[in-house]
């Protein structure tokens, strides 16, 4: 693991500091907007852009990966995303916030797309699972941290986001300085939706909803938290603890889930996300040790139904369409990503802050009369389900890059995976200057790597909705 870590230091700092930058700002803004007595609407107008620039900007941002490369490429975004920042400071205009913030998910994926690249394609298929899942850790880690910084602040002035500013730079130099080589970018995998929608229809249902879940979170918990009368600092280590629960809770989870139906793990995440959350619908008022304990057990229901909702759908995928499964799942969470803070946000503006709960009840409503095991027929099963748990980032921290990384996927066997270099002008460093950070070959294989399925060994297999 060490090793590991050490070989992709430069790629794993540059994603920690980007993400301590998103986690502050979203907190942040929540709570300095509702200081400022803005309408929930803008505020989740806000989080709902960002979202939408993540989803519509993976093909922006592969084009101008092939284009320039990646260094360059990365160089420009991050330059962009800091700058987006700064104006905010500057310009005090909702409707333009919106267009800074669509602008920063726009970047912000492209740069997620060139640190994927480059895990992805150095990485052994054998050493997939390690790589992928101190991956995730460093993004879990890197937005809890950027919550708990608003503990540090008396205020809510603008000096976080000089701060945010720093963070979004800085990445630069790790990315900068690495003396690895560009890597091959994968072309976007071919988006086969309807064979999908009919293939594990409860599975994309379970993201669509986990996405909004996701999306209000990050944009209107700290909302919620501020009109219950939290102070700042209590503030952001209630979202802290909810995300934190979530990040923990993934493993012991995962082993749970390769031992028992996980349509109906899923069902029972969502009875509990239907009930417990009735708590904060106005009835009583909890004192603040009650409230991120609620936080903590939310966010473990909350922030595995995605990672579940993925290995719900795995087992009915046979191996060579993973990589395109992939990505049709992430695009639902991003659509549903993008729904849920604008829908939060129009009920809290209309009934009150509580309304984010009701909220929460409701979404999770929806998988408890969608999901249930008596629907799930089997017939399409692939043979080597439960197919692996793998523990996945559970807010868009990844792009579609990132897919080939799960160790669910043989990358090499996929016919979705294919691999084009940048433009022949683009300058390359010499394959020597790498060989001090290369992956030690001796390596075991990961725990969470699976054995590959034979290329015809579930390519018509599928997921039936009795």
């Amino acid at each position: 693991m060490l090793t590991t870590i050490y070989s992709f230091s430069s790629l794993y700092i540059a994603t920690l500091l980007m993400l301590v930058g998103i986690g502050l700002y979203n907190t942040f803004m929540g709570l300095r907007l509702t200081a400022l007595s803005v309408s929930e609407i803008w505020i989740g107008a806000l989080i709902a852009v960002y979202y939408l620039g993540l989803v519509c900007g993976a093909r922006l941002g592969h084009k101008l990966i092939i284009r320039v490369g990646h260094i360059r490429a990365f160089v420009a975004c991050a330059a962009l995303s800091t700058s987006m920042i700064l104006a905010q400071m500057v310009v005090d205009s909702m409707p333009v916030w919106l267009v800074f913030r669509l602008v920063s998910g726009i970047v912000m994926v492209t740069e997620l797309m060139v640190i994927e690249s480059w895990l992805n394609e150095q990485t052994e298929n054998h050493q997939r699972g390690r790589v992928f899942s101190v991956y995730m850790v460093v993004s879990g880690l890197g937005t809890v941290m950027g919550q708990l910084v608003l503990t540090v602040y008396g205020s809510l002035s603008q000096e976080p986001l000089i701060l945010v500013a720093a963070c979004l730079v800085l990445c630069l130099v790790p990315i900068a300085l690495t003396a690895r080589t560009h890597p091959p970018t994968p072309l976007p995998a071919p988006l086969d939706l309807r064979f999908f929608v009919q293939r594990v229809p409860l599975s994309l249902t379970v993201l669509f909803v986990a996405g909004n879940l996701s999306g209000a979170f990050y944009g209107l918990a700290p909302v919620f938290a501020a009109k219950y009368g939290l102070t700042t600092s209590q503030s952001a280590v209630f979202v802290a603890a909810g995300a934190t629960a979530g990040l923990l809770s993934q493993w012991p989870i995962g082993w749970l889930s390769d031992r028992i139906n996980r349509a109906g793990l899923i069902r029972f995440n969502a009875c509990l996300l239907v009930l417990l959350p009735a708590i904060l619908w106005g009835w009583i008022v909890l004192p603040f040790w009650a409230l991120v304990l609620l936080s903590c057990i939310l966010g473990v229901l909350q922030f595995t139904l995605y990672p579940l909702g993925a290995a719900f759908a795995n087992d009915h995928v046979a191996s060579e369409r993973r990589v395109s499964l992939s990505a049709i799942l992430l695009m639902t969470y991003g659509v549903g990503a993008c729904l849920g803070p604008m829908v939060a946000g129009i009920l809290m503006s209309l009934a009150g802050p509580n309304m984010y709960y009701v909220f929460v009840s409701g979404c999770a409503l929806i998988l408890v009369w969608q999901v249930r095991p008596a629907r799930v027929t089997g017939a399409h099963q692939v043979d080597e389900a439960p197919v692996h748990f793998v523990p996945m980032p559970d807010n868009l921290q990844s792009s579609p890059a990132s897919v080939a990384l799960d160790p669910r996927v043989d990358a090499e066997g996929d016919s979705a995976v294919e691999m084009v270099s940048p433009e022949p002008d683009v300058v390359q460093v010499p394959e020597s200057a790498i060989e001090a950070e290369t992956v030690v070959e001796g390596d075991t294989a990961s725990a969470d790597a699976v054995d590959e399925v034979s290329s015809g060994a579930g390519a018509d297999r599928g997921h039936t909705v009795g």
